[in-house]
């Protein structure tokens, strides 16, 4: 017997024994097919990985952080024997960059982490879209998910003014701005935003939902959108076939790849690795800690909010559009993902099948694209309607041509494939066989494409 039969035997004897007494079986999520390990079905598990690591970096700086706005009485990146009149907010953050060992890696690779946990949320989220997978049974699992992306986004907002930086002050006040402008609900949300009114209570109340509203919301929505993944399981491979079946039997779930331990070291696999690439680049490239609130010296800094905001940032830089009209779009938006399962109701799921709505999430992607930078080149400067319409106008016309274009050619062959399995025989009897102009294929026949 070799070395690695007797290492396999003797390790799935360990496991066999740990299963046993645990009874691991009952409660581990439930078995996967063996064609789901692959990257891109497992986005979502991405994202749980780097939520985990937020939660461990985050709770790590919550030792040092001091939540106040009230000045310090050490020096702060002040010269020896001077008092700093910067806010205490500022100075925790940079004695934890400066002070605190390895405090420079932990503050970066947690910011990195933002980035990289929203990106990654869109990541997953346009490949559902693509892909369809908000079609019955899993409604329900995509208005979950919509929700998640909200309160993900509200943890970077929250997030951004903790550093009490002058920019993050600004760009933070300038979306309260934007949510009090909202009719009837923008009067009923200041209180709780604005607190009593001064920077304090203003740092106070981000702080609390940071660290306590929005990961608690976080953690019960994600505990039902697994749930709900649970019931359903891993949605099958985008089809053309309207009558495939959108879950897996039992009996498919037995001949499907256990939790533990496979999948589960599947995923611990690419999250260290996703862990090991985001602390080398908070190595290679350490956060930079702009000046403070009040300083002088900032009063040239131009307002700019994370990179994820930014196409809101911009929208409201249109000329003749109001804060007002910018959040209505963006509430339209959200309605829009949050019902798009009852608003797509086609029972295919492929792609080339949805030219509408592939349209609509290719226009939507390339316009976030385009004006997250054009935001971040040109910040506070006012756009005019020609310049839009030359900038933006081109994004949905070419878009809606190609899109067109190929579903244009994929119908064609769909119906000449078509045509040659209903009529096999039909070239000796074109007249005799071929079908009539218009007519409908058999259902039996239909379905198997």
């Amino acid at each position: 017997m070799t070395f690695s039969n007797w290492y396999n035997r003797s390790l799935n004897k360990i496991w066999g024994f740990v299963e046993d007494r645990t009874s691991m079986r009952k409660w581990a999520l439930r078995p996967q097919p063996e064609f789901s390990f692959k990257p891109s079905y497992w986005t979502g598990a991405f994202v749980v990985n780097a939520f985990l690591f937020q939660v461990v970096s985050g709770a790590l700086l919550l030792f040092y952080y001091q939540p106040s706005t009230a000045p310090t009485l050490t020096a702060c990146g002040q010269p020896v024997g001077t008092f700093s009149v910067a806010p205490a907010a500022w100075c925790s953050t940079y004695y934890i960059i400066h002070s605190i060992p390895m405090g420079s890696l932990l503050l970066s690779s947690h910011l990195y982490g933002a980035y990289a946990m929203i990106f990654l949320m869109f990541l997953h989220f346009f490949r559902g879209y693509y892909l369809g997978v908000y079609k019955a049974p899993r409604e329900f699992s995509w208005m979950v998910g919509t929700l998640l992306m909200v309160m993900t986004l509200g943890m970077g907002f929250t997030g951004y003014l903790l550093p009490y930086t002058q920019l993050s002050y600004n760009a933070t006040n300038v979306g309260i701005v934007l949510a009090l402008r909202l009719p009837t609900v923008g009067p009923l949300l200041g209180p709780f935003i604005l607190a009593d009114g001064t920077s304090q209570g203003l740092l106070s109340r981000m702080f609390d939902a940071h660290v306590l509203l929005i990961p608690l919301a976080l953690g019960g929505l994600l505990y039902a959108h697994i749930a709900l993944f649970e019931s359903h399981g891993i949605a099958p491979p985008a089809s053309s076939d309207p009558t495939q079946r959108r879950r897996f039997t039992e009996r498919e779930d037995k001949k499907s790849v256990p939790f533990m331990p496979h999948i589960f070291f599947y995923i611990t696999k690419w999250g260290l690795l996703y862990v090991g690439v985001l602390l080398g680049i908070a190595a290679l490239w350490p956060w930079s800690l702009p000046t403070y609130v009040g300083n002088l010296a900032a009063a040239g800094v131009v307002t700019e909010p994370d990179w994820y905001f930014l196409w809101l940032f911009k929208l409201v830089d249109f000329q003749g559009v109001t804060p007002v009209i910018a959040v209505g779009l963006s509430n339209v938006l959200l309605v829009y993902v949050l019902l798009l399962p009852f608003l797509d109701r086609s029972k295919r799921t492929h792609p080339r099948d949805r030219p509408l709505f592939i349209w609509l999430a290719t226009s939507l992607l390339a316009f976030f694209v385009m004006m997250t930078v054009w935001g971040g080149e040109t910040p506070g400067v006012q756009i005019t309607p020609p310049s839009v319409a030359i900038t933006l106008g081109p994004i949905f016309v070419v878009n809606g041509l190609v899109v067109a274009l190929f579903h244009w050619r994929y119908r064609r062959s769909y119906e000449r494939r078509l045509a040659a399995r209903m009529f096999p025989y039909a070239g000796p009897f074109p007249a005799a066989h071929s079908p009539a102009a218009g007519a409908t294929p058999a259902p039996e026949v239909a379905s198997r494409e």
